[in-house]
C-alpha cells in the first residue's frame, strides 16, 4: 500500500480504470493527489498577448474541470487533493511527484484521441523514463 499516489489526468474517458487501480493501492490513511497540467503558451510576433492569455485561461479551466471530474469518481471517505499547474506535462508531473513525496504515479497508457493521443503517449513515455518514484502504467482498452 502507498501513503501518497499521484494521478495525472488530461480529462480523457479512461479515468475509471485508473480510479480502480488507485483505490486498490492507497493505504487507509493515504492521500491521492490528482494533477492536471495546463499548457502554457507565450506570446510571439505572430500572436497577441491578449489572445495567448485567453488560450492559457481556457487551458487552465479545462485542467480544473479535469481534476474536479476525476475527484468526483472517488468515494468521499478517501483523502483526495487536486492540483492544477501550468507547464510541460511530463516535467510537471515529475516535479509535483517529488514535491509531494509520492511513492507512486499512476498514469494512463493513452488519453485523448488524435493528435492529443500522440502527445499523451510521449508524455507517458517520458514520465516512465524520468520519474524518481514507481510508475504504474494502466493499459486502456
Amino acid at each position: 500500500m502507498y501513503k501518497k499516489i499521484l494521478l495525472p489526468t488530461d480529462g480523457s474517458t479512461y479515468a475509471d480504470q485508473e480510479v480502480d487501480r488507485v483505490t486498490d493501492l492507497i493505504a487507509d490513511d493515504g492521500e491521492i493527489i490528482i494533477l492536471s497540467v495546463a499548457g502554457k503558451l507565450t506570446s510571439s510576433a505572430f500572436q497577441s498577448r491578449r489572445k495567448v492569455k485567453k488560450v492559457n485561461e481556457r487551458m487552465k479551466k479545462e485542467a480544473e474541470t479535469a481534476v474536479k471530474n476525476m475527484a468526483a469518481k472517488f468515494d468521499d471517505d478517501l483523502n483526495v487533493k487536486t492540483v492544477v499547474r501550468a507547464g510541460f506535462p511530463a516535467e510537471t508531473i515529475n516535479q509535483v511527484a517529488n514535491e509531494e513525496g509520492v511513492g507512486l504515479i499512476v498514469i494512463s497508457s493513452s488519453g485523448k484521441s488524435g493528435l492529443h493521443r500522440l502527445v499523451l503517449g510521449s508524455v507517458t513515455e517520458k514520465v516512465l523514463k524520468t520519474a524518481d518514484v514507481d510508475v504504474l502504467l494502466v493499459h486502456n482498452d
